[in-house]
């Protein structure tokens, strides 16, 4: 249904509109800076390897002055592979989404970059950037010994924390773990068990950009993606690293791969990044290109401005599910909510939409405005879009003139 080269066109995409968001806007390109990649010593030994064998491994910056003591952990993205051949075929992507030996240097922007007005909270703490090789969210452990394939990312996760660990997090006043698509469902999925990982003085929160996917029908009234779901966390041997608590109550088990059913049992502060019209959503989820999905829909989930009345009603629909799927911002440990209605996908690493262009502030507040004051507070935060409307993004943003 959904194949591994979908995946990395979309990833591709993704990570093109990251490098090209600076240029013309304002932004002065040479601000961004370039860290290249640390590999997890011992690792393979462990078995805490990628798809194809290779170490894991990250890009680590250092905080400096009174960020010394503070950690962000943001995990890559890339989608999900739930077949054998999906998986090989990853091990073969220059992307690096399932071999280490493809990775290269990383621009860090958004909420990894390095200026205090790119991003005002997080520019001085040690930001770490998690590569994605393991095609499971950082959930599998399992092996396939005809086709050499490992499907390792728990170890994974393990390994680079410990790793972490041993360079200084062990130390850390404050740390965040956040990942953006399948690296923000990552950061929910583990965020109890980064908790667990750190000392008990630490104070550690979670945040998911573009992670909360919905367990939802599409047009056809079907639940195609879960079927997809279900095969990821079969091929992975995932059950047995979700949370327990989900997977004790729900059926069949790989419905806990959703975070609406994982949430409510998550001890660790969350915060949830997110547009309610997600474009990934929209693309796969509500309207996969199966079954012959009219024209119509395939102009509509590529372009909402053409969509047909009863199209919109129907993207209005999901917006009021997944609104209502959140749980109360006061139960609990659910911290707290960032959500807007542009049509996109993975917002936190685009420099334009995290803290740049005044046009994507919510309540006065920009996304790492948002993140932020709720990172350092012991307080809720809850900040919805009153446009319950899909909102297209804009081809010419008003930016700031002054080059930084």
């Amino acid at each position: 249904m959904v194949g591994a080269r979908m995946y990395e066109r979309l990833y591709m995409l993704v990570f093109m509109l990251i490098l090209l968001a600076p240029v013309g806007l304002g932004v002065d390109v040479t601000c961004f800076k370039t860290v290249n990649l640390t590999y997890v010593p011992g690792a393979v030994k462990n078995g805490a390897v990628c798809l194809d064998g290779s170490p894991p491994a990250y890009h680590i910056d250092r905080g400096v002055g009174d960020g010394a003591r503070h950690w962000l952990v943001f995990l890559e993205g890339g989608g999900w592979c739930d077949t054998t051949e999906d998986c090989l075929n990853r091990t073969k992507y220059l992307s690096g989404l399932g071999s280490s030996k493809y990775m290269k240097a990383q621009n860090f922007t958004g909420v990894v970059a390095d200026h205090p007005e790119l991003n005002p909270y997080f520019y001085n703490w040690n930001r770490v950037f998690v590569k994605y090789c393991d095609g499971a969210s950082f959930t599998g452990n399992s092996i396939d010994p005809v086709n050499k394939l490992h499907y390792k990312g728990e170890k994974i996760f393990s390994a680079i924390v410990k790793d972490l660990l041993g360079k200084g997090m062990s130390n850390a006043t404050k740390a965040l773990i956040s990942g953006c698509s399948a690296g923000g469902l990552s950061a929910i999925l583990n965020c109890d068990k980064f908790r667990s990982l750190l000392p008990a003085h630490t104070t550690v929160k979670c945040a998911s950009d573009a992670g909360y996917f919905l367990h939802v029908r599409d047009v056809f009234g079907e639940y195609n993606f879960a079927k997809f779901y279900d095969r990821v966390v079969k091929l992975h041997g995932s059950i047995k690293n979700l949370p327990k608590a989900c997977t004790s109550k729900m059926k069949p088990e790989s419905l806990c791969f959703y975070p609406q059913y994982v949430v409510p049992h998550v001890k660790t502060p969350l915060f949830v990044i997110s547009s309610a019209y997600d474009s990934y959503q929209i693309q796969y989820i509500l309207a996969p290109s199966i079954n012959n999905l009219s024209q119509s829909w395939e102009r509509c989930k590529n372009d909402t401005t053409t969509g047909l009345q009863d199209q919109i009603k129907f993207l209005e629909g999901f917006r009021s599910e997944f609104l209502g799927s959140l749980p109360y911002i006061g139960n609990g440990s659910f911290g707290g909510m960032f959500i807007n209605s542009w049509v996109t996908h993975c917002q936190s690493q685009l420099q334009l939409s995290w803290n740049w262009d005044p046009v994507f502030r919510l309540k006065d507040k920009t996304m790492a405005e948002a993140l932020g004051s709720w990172t350092n507070s012991r307080s809720s935060l809850q900040i919805i879009d009153d446009n319950d409307l899909p909102r297209n993004m804009p081809k010419n943003s008003i930016m700031n003139n002054q080059e930084i």
